[in-house]
Parts: structure tokens; sequence; C-alpha cells
């Protein structure tokens, strides 16, 4: 009997270790099990644990007070083991039952399963802000989960015409050939935001230098090889500069950075145009030109090399804190990159296609910056799973409302509001 008793009191032990701490302090759920509780005569006393080396039968015999009428103090001790022992057996399952409800009653809607998942890559340009609108859209519908994969253009738009994957982002438009590839199911071009190519150099103690139209297309030509070149200093008069050589930073991979880049240098030098590489999502740099992958690639490695100058987006550059040169526009204005002097840019274009392929590679507009352009959505005219793509539909028309501002805080160009209207129009009509 001691060593049921014992089995008894460890069991009292571990169940009220199983207890919630609430519980056990303030007995919550204790009615409940009261009310669960029936009377031992009416038990059996097959839940009781059974003294070792024996079996279930003779653990019986031996509590049953019929079966030892010699023992009656004994056999009414194994009684009330049982009943302590089936009475917090009882609390412990009404306790986990109320935890369980109180659980579900109470879950945190931040940590819903996720029902969908929608995947895309492409561009490195928008990469940041993408990152910071689905951050902002999942707080909003934790039920969805969007991904995106900062390849550059090129690979983004080989991954969406290869259909594996939900969505891409280009700098550079489809072309025609490409639409054509995609046949009955479609592709919808949607420009979604769009920003600014900047010239950002690394040379200490020279902040605010200006370029000239013609020593741009010197530097990326090769022909300018030291900071002091007359084509330099000559729009930076009162500056001595060094006679240090000039390096240029230039895009590996197929990048609609670089597409950008080049379309402005052939709008704006004949030389460019007509002899030299032309425009292109790659092309040949220069020799002695360092050559990297993706925007971020770009900053990194003119952040660390001295006398260094390279093109990318301009939240890359302002996010490493990198010098921005000062740029001559088509009206012959020195203009610093920022969103107004984009928006001026964008508002310069003459027109706008039905199919929003819309490249404004050397803006005419006063104030506006001279190196600009969108980044599309790149969408499948229709989805096999219509859910799916009304999840995308809703989350692209929130990108060109609600993200709008988040675009702006971040140094991109906010679309103007016609584009807004003719995208959405588009969006609507994805199937």
């Amino acid at each position: 009997m001691d060593e049921l008793s014992g089995s008894t009191q460890l069991l009292q032990v571990s169940t009220l270790r199983r207890l919630p701490e609430r519980n056990r302090s303030t007995g919550a759920g204790f009615s409940f099990a009261l009310a669960k509780l029936q009377p031992a005569s009416s038990r059996s006393m097959g839940g009781l644990p059974q003294p070792r080396g024996q079996t279930r039968g003779q653990a019986r015999r031996f509590v049953s007070p019929q079966k030892s009428p010699e023992n009656s103090h004994m056999s009414m001790n194994g009684i009330l083991a049982h009943i302590l022992g089936t009475f917090l057996l009882a609390i412990v399952s009404a306790a986990c039952t109320a935890d369980s409800e109180q659980a579900k009653g109470n879950a945190d809607p931040g940590t819903a399963p996720v029902e969908l998942r929608i995947a895309g890559a492409g561009a490195t340009f928008p990469q940041p802000l993408f990152e910071r609108w689905i951050g902002a859209y999942s707080q909003q519908y934790p039920g969805v989960s969007f991904s995106y994969q900062g390849i550059g253009s090129g690979a983004g738009i080989d991954r969406f015409l290869a259909q594996d994957i939900d969505f891409s982002a280009s700098d550079a438009a489809l072309s025609d050939n490409d639409q054509a590839l995609m046949g009955e199911r479609g592709a919808v071009m949607v420009p979604i935001t769009a920003g600014m190519v900047v010239l950002a150099y690394h040379l200490p103690g020279f902040e605010g230098l200006q370029l000239s139209r013609q020593a741009v297309v010197g530097i990326f030509s090769g022909e300018i090889r030291s900071w002091n070149d007359a084509r330099i200093q000559e729009t930076n008069p009162g500056v001595v500069l060094p006679d240090k050589n000039l390096t240029l930073v230039a895009r590996r991979d197929s990048s609609g950075t670089t597409l950008i880049m080049t379309n402005h240098l052939s709008a704006i030098s004949n030389w460019w145009r007509t002899k030299g590489p032309g425009a292109g999502k790659r092309i040949d740099w220069p020799g002695d030109t360092m050559e990297v992958n993706h925007n971020e690639g770009v900053a990194q490695r003119v952040k660390v090399s001295q006398g260094s100058i390279g093109y990318m987006g301009y939240e890359f550059a302002q996010r490493l804190g990198l010098s921005i040169m000062i740029l001559e526009n088509k009206a012959g204005e020195f203009v610093s990159p920022a969103p107004d002097a984009g928006t001026a840019a964008l508002e310069s274009a003459e027109s706008i296609p039905e199919d929003l392929r819309v490249f404004v590679p050397d803006p005419p507009g006063a104030g506006a910056y001279p190196i600009v352009g969108y980044t599309w959505l790149l969408l499948y005219g229709n989805y096999p799973d219509s859910k799916k793509a009304q999840v995308l539909k809703d989350a692209v028309i929130w990108g060109l409302t609600q993200g709008q501002s988040i675009a702006w805080e971040m140094g991109y160009i906010p679309l103007p509001k016609q584009m807004v209207a003719l995208a959405r129009a588009k969006v609507a009509a994805i199937d």
C-alpha cells in the first residue's frame, strides 16, 4: 500500500507541475473539473497506477474492500488515493481544454497561416522599394506571402518568358518579339514606379561636382581617364581637381539600368549612337572598366574604390552615402537628383502609347533630371489560378496607389496621375 500511495503522490506532484501557472494560483477551470467528476462508486479502478510486479487484475484485488475485509483501512486509503488521482486528472483535462479554446480565441492575426505564395524576380533597380512594399503589405494582408529576387532585368525577363515565376520587373520594356513568345497567355506591362540613374563617385574632399553632357560621354567612352581632365574642370570653376586616375564602374550583367544609361548616351551623342556601343541592356565597355553585377554591386565597388565613378539607381547611392554628380540636362541646366526633378522629366514625355512603353532618354523640360526611366511589372494576361490572379491584381493596385508615397520617401519618382490611371486599366483587364 505504501507503494500505491507513493505512486499517487507522484501523480499529484506531476499533475500540479503540468498545470498552467494561472490555474495553480487562481483555480481557473476548477469548477468545470468538479462538474465533470463522478462519484467514486461509479468509476472503474482501472485508472490507478499499478504497483510494480503485479498485474492489473492483482492490483484490483489488492485494493477491493470485498476481496480484503481484513484490510479495510488500507482499502479505504486506496479508494481515497484513486479519487484524488482521478480528481487531479480531471482538473488537468479541463485546464488543458480551456487553454486550448482560449488559445484559439486569442490567436494573433499576425501569425495567421500563409494561404498563398506569389514569387517574382527581375530588376535590382526597384528591389529596395519592393522590399518595403512587401513588408507593409504583409502587415495588412498576412495571409499572402510575396517574395522578390533581384537578379537583373535581363535574367528576370528570361524567367518570365519561361513562365516559372508569377511576375517580373524590368527597367527595359518587353520587345515585340518577347511579347509574341507569350502566345495566348499574353503579357501585360504595367509601369509601377520610376527612378533616376545617377553617377556616383569616390573622390574624398570633392563634393557637389558638376558634369557636362560632353564630359559624361567622355567618361563612358573611355576618353577621360583623369579627374583633372579639362572637360571636368571647365564645369567646376574654382575647384582644383586632383591628377588622379578616373576609373569607370559598370554593369556586367544584362541590366535595365544599363539600358536607361546607354539610351541617354545615344540621345546626347551622335558618335555613341552611330559609331559607339549604342543602347542595350549589356554592352562592351572600355577595357579598363571595372565590371560587376547588379546596382548594389556597382554602389559597393564605388564605395571601396577611390577615383572611381559608376552609374546606379539613386536609392543605392543614397543608402551608401556616396557623392553624386550634378548633371547637365537638355535645357543646359545643372540638376541634382530629386523626386521633383524626376517628375518633371517624366512629364516631359510627348505621348503615352497604348502598351505603356514610354522612354524619356533626354527630357527637354526645365528643371528635369536628365537620366530617368520607368520600371515595368511584367504580368501574364491570364493566370490558371483565379485566386492568385485576383490577389496579385489587388497588390499591384495597392502599389500604384498607397505604395507611391513610400516610393517618394525612398527617392523614387512617383508615377504621374495619367500613368496611374492607364496602369490601373491594364491591371483590370488581367484574367
